[in-house]
């Protein structure tokens, strides 16, 4: 049985190649504008934290938690996209390609005033570059499963 990806008509894998785009884009946003514009992009961070605040959390573990999950969701699109996009390709080659982006993402913080660049941001990224591809074979499982039944 072909992978997921393989069965996506022109149309579909057109759109998919335009919001995978457009991710990449809200991607950079997100992480090349300098400190201060970034804080007002991801300010959900200190939001939620805040709420886990009421739930007994100190504040500065639970920033320190939020971000680490947060930069996990950021790379769950680009493993999903390139495996789908990319059905042939194994799925450690991707999220390798996860984890390249995201060395380099760290990389050009080190000149952008007021980022951080830190080591958990890169494993926190590259753990969501493999969760997108291990959604991308979920997808692919769902989809045999309802061939075979439908």
């Amino acid at each position: 049985m072909a992978p997921l990806g393989a069965s996506f008509t022109g149309a579909a894998r057109r759109w998919l190649q335009t919001a995978f785009a457009a991710y990449l884009v809200a991607l950079g946003f997100v992480v090349f504008l300098p400190a201060r514009e970034a804080g007002a992009v991801t300010g959900f961070v200190g939001v939620i934290a805040g709420w886990l605040t009421y739930l007994g959390m100190p504040f500065d573990p639970a920033v320190t938690v939020v971000e680490f999950l947060a930069n996990i969701v950021l790379f769950v699109p680009f493993g999903l996209c390139l495996r789908l996009l990319r059905p042939a390709a194994v799925a450690w080659r991707i999220t390798l390609t996860g984890t390249a982006a995201s060395v380099l993402i760290e990389l050009v913080q080190l000149v952008i005033p007021g980022r951080v660049t830190a080591l958990s941001d890169v494993i926190a990224n590259t753990a969501g570059a493999l969760a997108g591809v291990a959604a991308a074979g979920l997808l692919a499982f769902l989809a045999r499963q309802r061939n075979r039944t439908g």
